[in-house]
């Protein structure tokens, strides 16, 4: 446990821009890399994931840490503004948090149906605009020419 919590300082929170009380990690810095930096702080996260799968972490906390990394990789990867974002959500450090919680409270147990259900519904409502969107769209051009 303590070589995870140094690890996601590392990744989080273990630099300080000067004058404030702004705090970034590797994250932010290898995220400035196109591509290849948001890859490999989604592979140390992933690691960090696996790790606690095998020390028999309930499917909800894992749920809920997958949710924390993809949103990190897929936010992440946005020019700039996926570098500000790894700077305020701090994937790694929420996930911390839920282990901490998860192990020592013995918080967050339970299947993962909570969590996926919930994604799975939002997943469904964004495909379901896209396709309506994209049927608006051609339409649209069909009737314009």
């Amino acid at each position: 446990m303590k070589n995870l919590a140094r690890l996601a300082k590392l990744m989080d929170s273990q630099f300080t821009i000067p004058g404030t009380n702004i705090k970034f990690g590797l994250d932010a810095l290898i995220g400035l890399v196109p591509g290849v930096g948001d890859f490999a702080t989604f592979l140390i996260s992933g690691m960090m994931l696996s790790v606690l799968a095998k020390n028999g972490a309930s499917g909800f906390v894992l749920a809920r840490m997958t949710f924390n990394i993809l949103l990190d990789a897929l936010v992440g990867s946005i020019p700039i503004l996926g570098d500000l974002f790894d700077v305020g959500f701090k994937a790694n450090e929420r996930n911390l948090k839920l282990m901490r919680e998860h192990y020592l409270e013995g918080r967050h147990r339970g299947s993962a149906l909570k969590v996926i259900i919930p994604i799975l519904l939002l997943l469904l409502v964004v495909v379901g605009f896209i396709a309506w969107l994209s049927y608006k769209l051609v339409a649209w051009l069909i009737h314009s020419f």
